[in-house]
């Protein structure tokens, strides 16, 4: 099992991590220390588990948990220095709230209630693109995916490994894949998984913030509010 701890003290996550280390059949995915550090990490590393404080500069603990709410994975467990957000952890889904400092007999226990829920909600067999590369046929998992260019009669598919050549269409892909591709403006899409925010330039344009790579795609006007709408919605 695969955990990510997120949090904005040094020495708490030094100290999380060393409590790992005594769990069995348990991985340190990575350790972050703030909300948006983690939405970034969330498609390269693909945690099962985020340890989640919750007063974090920025994304707050329970912010980020609100947006990852209804995702298979990753399962959250808080781990902080207040008794009193408990219910609102609970209600957004959070598999186990503990205080610091964290004991490692309740670190097992919440990471067994991990477990045991995982097992009941098993990873999606992924989908893939299939393209070509100097001639030859490949795909890439659209987990891997950063975003889709159309450029005269193919679309390129930046992805982690490099570059893809698709001869479908924006629209025929758009159309295959309507709950995991959004449109950015009409020559770009990008996984929604990947989109983490906005930033708008001073000129006024908008760029889209993704994670897991430092590429920010233009967004258009007309697409601008969909996106926004999406962001809220978590």
């Amino acid at each position: 099992m695969r955990v990510l701890i997120v949090d904005d003290e040094p020495l708490a996550r030094a100290r999380l991590a060393a409590l790992l280390g005594e769990c069995q059949d348990v991985e340190v995915a990575g350790s972050v220390g703030d909300g948006e550090a983690a939405l970034g990490a969330l498609g390269e590393l693909q945690p099962d588990v985020l340890l989640l404080d919750i007063n974090m500069p920025g994304l707050s603990g329970t912010a980020l948990a609100q947006r990852l709410a209804g995702l298979k994975r990753p399962q959250v467990v808080f781990c902080t220095a207040y008794e009193n957000h408990a219910l609102q952890a609970f209600e957004l889904g959070a598999v186990d709230y503990l205080l610091k400092p964290v004991r490692l007999e309740r670190l097992n226990e919440a990471l067994e209630r991990a477990r045991v829920r995982l097992a009941q909600t098993p990873r999606a067999v992924p989908n893939y693109l299939h393209g070509r590369l100097r001639g030859e046929q490949v795909r890439v998992a659209l987990d891997d995916v950063v975003c889709l260019l159309a450029e005269e009669k193919y679309v390129v598919v930046q992805h982690r490994g490099g570059q893809l050549l698709l001869e479908e269409s924006l629209r025929q892909l758009e159309e295959a894949y309507p709950e995991l591709l959004i449109r950015l403006h009409r020559n770009c899409l990008v996984p929604a998984q990947r989109l983490i925010g906005l930033k708008t330039l001073s000129d006024g344009r908008v760029l889209a913030r993704l994670g897991g790579t430092e590429l920010m795609p233009e967004v258009s006007r007309r697409n601008l509010p969909a996106l926004r709408r999406l962001l809220r919605m978590g």
